[in-house]
């Protein structure tokens, strides 16, 4: 009978195998988000004082900054007076930032959209390539899209109606908080979202060539990536809460590549992941610490910069990751602090070309303007 107990906990050649699979399929997948070693410096310069506002303008934190193909520099900032109007049980939010747009030398030019409803929060900016603006704000759960003579163009996204002042239950698949009108919760997975504009906690907008707009939704209750037309009409989504290939822990940025694929900056499990244009999974890759912000240099041969910050504050341990598409890491830049060449919370990254990157911080509530020297 001891025998026969023995033998039964044997594994037989085909559980050998499966176990050897196993195995496999997880160092391969562990290899790639593996450390690759010592990273070596990239040698810099910046301007940290880059930006110049009249005596009663302020730039302060910077959620996102860009600029058009004229060398015009748009910044969406936590900038201005934010406040509340309380109603019989809600709760009305507004004003909370500004969108100012400056000269190639950075001198100020003018705000746009002032008193603009989707203006709360500010999280991310971006140009496209017809040089539209759009802002990403995570309080108004919207993302606005600009033309070239700053009118508002595009609206996705559905600011909440009021902020509850008394906490209330969470709904299937997360809290309550996110704009548009919701259905059908039980068969969806945790972090899933509702199909369509109804964002909770956006971060970044990306296109492909076709104009399709993509965006990162996000840091809230939803971790998924929505894809819509170039009208703004919904395509698909993909994405949930979780660690396997697919899922996030916080979508934070995004990045589009020539050839159409989708870099998404999943912040909770220090990853970045890589989708075709129809959201199936590519790869996945590591070695860049925990990434907050990302843009990817035109030309024919594209790099990937990736921001990273140990810290929430950005204070102890920062640095811009130049990476290959292939995610094997070039190099690295700058460190945690408030002196020029330091970083604190680099929340944007706007790349116009391989040498010359925009980062817009947080802590320090500037816009650096650096390039990069050749080896």
């Amino acid at each position: 009978m001891p025998r026969q107990k023995a033998e039964g906990r044997r594994p037989n050649a085909l559980g050998r195998f499966r176990q050897a699979l196993v195995l496999v399929t997880l160092g391969i997948a562990g290899a790639t988000l593996a450390a690759q070693g010592a990273v070596s410096e990239i040698a810099f310069d910046t301007n940290a004082d880059l930006l110049r506002t009249p005596a009663d303008v302020y730039v302060g934190e910077v959620g996102g900054v860009g600029a058009n193909s004229k060398g015009q520099i748009f910044v969406y900032t936590r900038t201005g007076h934010p406040s509340g109007t309380i109603g019989d049980n809600r709760t009305f939010y507004r004003n909370g930032s500004k969108l100012f747009q400056f000269d190639a030398n950075g001198t100020f030019v003018r705000e746009l959209g002032q008193d603009v409803y989707g203006f709360n929060a500010a999280i991310g900016l971006r140009v496209d390539p017809q040089d539209n603006v759009w802002t990403i704000d995570e309080g108004a759960n919207q993302v606005v899209k600009f033309d070239a003579e700053g009118r508002v163009a595009l609206v996705l996204g559905r600011k909440p109606e009021a902020i509850n002042v008394r906490p209330r239950a969470a709904g299937p698949g997360g809290g309550g908080g996110g704009g548009g009108f919701g259905g059908g919760a039980a068969n969806r997975r945790p972090g899933e979202g509702i199909p369509g504009s109804s964002f909770n906690r956006p971060t970044d907008v990306a296109w492909d060539k076709a104009g399709n707009i993509y965006v990162a939704d996000g840091i809230g209750s939803n971790n998924r990536v929505a894809k819509f037309d170039k009208d703004g009409r919904f395509l698909k989504h993909w994405g949930s809460t979780g660690s396997e290939p697919g899922q996030f822990q916080g979508v934070k940025a995004l990045a589009i590549d020539a050839a159409d694929n989708v870099y998404a900056a999943d912040t909770g499990n220090k990853r970045i992941q890589v989708f075709d244009a129809d959201g199936a999974f590519k790869s996945q890759f590591g070695n860049i610490g925990t990434p907050l912000a990302m843009c990817i240099s035109p030309g024919a041969t594209q790099y990937l910069y990736v921001s990273h910050s140990g810290d929430p504050d950005g204070m102890e341990d920062a640095a811009i990751y130049k990476v290959r598409l292939d995610g094997t890491v070039v190099g690295k830049f700058g460190a945690a602090g408030k002196r020029p060449k330091e970083f604190g919370l680099a929340n944007s990254l706007d790349c116009r070309s391989e040498s010359e990157l925009l980062v817009g911080e947080m802590t320090n509530w500037r816009v650096q303007k650096v390039t990069l020297k050749s080896r």
